[in-house]
């Protein structure tokens, strides 16, 4: 049952619904099919926001009557944030792990799957913009799936303007290379399975790109993932995400991890499309000058025939590999 004097604590805009809480632990109490849960908060100076969501994650985890366990990791954080985390007290089923430095925001979380107890891996940030309290609805949608993505399509998500052209250009390009609709290719609130994480552990990036990173690795291996709308408030606090800079790694990172896993995916339109110049440029010498560039067009034809040729090479080697799946 959710703590009165815990939820006291809390900011104004967190509501705890025990209710749907309540009704979804009664389900879980019900089957032994679902067992323990591993909630992981990354934390990176979160100084005014961590002991809240520590609180409300106890409460929430408590009331669904699962065994669990919570680990805080802090990654690298100021005292601030260290007197914060301390300030909840003891709390049995709460781990804390420090980092020596700023690590990374995937280093955190692939330090915590590591160390984890149970199958059930939940995700979520310490910054207070994601709904927490629908943990319990996404631990109950995971069965029969590998994963379940809480996808900020919801009646209010508070994404910066500056952020949603390229959020939506990544995502579009994201869901043609998988062939798969993405409501949301990087959500941070998330539940997962700790065998299949540890299966793509060596792909999966320091950064804050270990969510796109395990959400394309699971698609192009034809893994079950289901989305759950939910809402995405204001940061509490100063984002560390630089816009620029990280959707660059984000683009390069779509680009690499589909190059790995669905080759031809890329190079199969690239191919045509280098075919489809040397068309053109034969066309429009032939009608402009009256000659065809024969050498420009013939150097075009080999270019897409390479092309072609390479990404069927690289996908006779994927096929062969050893699959993580």
């Amino acid at each position: 049952m959710t703590s009165a004097g815990a939820l006291s604590r809390l900011p104004a805009h967190t509501v705890v619904d025990t209710s749907a809480i309540e009704t979804i632990s009664s389900r879980s109490s019900a089957s032994t099919k679902f067992g323990g849960v591993t909630v992981i908060v990354p934390c990176y100076n979160e100084q005014g926001m961590i002991a809240a969501t520590i609180r409300q994650l106890t409460d929430i985890m408590r009331a669904t009557r699962r065994p669990y366990e919570l680990i805080v990791v802090d990654d690298g954080s100021d005292g601030d944030t260290r007197a914060e985390i301390a300030s909840c007290g003891y709390e049995p089923r709460l781990r804390v792990l420090r980092n020596d430095r700023n690590r990374g925001y995937g280093f955190s979380l692939k330090r915590a799957v590591a160390e984890a107890q149970y199958e059930t891996i939940a995700i979520t940030d310490a910054d207070g913009t994601y709904p927490i309290t629908q943990l319990p609805q996404l631990l109950a949608s995971l069965e029969g799936v590998d994963m379940v993505v809480g996808a900020r399509t919801g009646l209010r998500v508070n994404i910066p303007l500056s952020r949603r052209p390229a959020k939506w250009a990544l995502g579009k390009l994201a869901a043609y290379l998988t062939d798969t609709d993405i409501p949301d290719l990087n959500s941070g609130l998330r539940v997962m399975k700790r065998s299949l994480i540890r299966r793509f552990l060596p792909l999966l990036p320091n950064g804050f790109s270990f969510t796109t990173t395990i959400t394309l690795a699971m698609l192009t291996h034809d893994c079950q993932v289901r989305y759950i709308p939910i809402d995405y408030a204001k940061r509490t606090g100063r984002s560390s995400i630089k816009p620029i800079r990280d959707t660059m790694n984000f683009l390069s990172l779509i680009v690499r991890t589909v190059l790995y896993f669905r080759p031809l995916r890329i190079f199969a339109p690239t191919s045509a499309i280098v075919f489809m110049a040397a068309v053109v440029v034969a066309l429009v010498s032939k009608l402009v000058f009256g000659q065809v560039a024969d050498v420009m067009s013939v150097t075009l034809v080999i270019a897409s025939v390479q092309l072609l040729a390479t990404g069927l090479l690289a996908d006779l080697i994927d096929k062969r590999s050893p699959s993580f799946s």
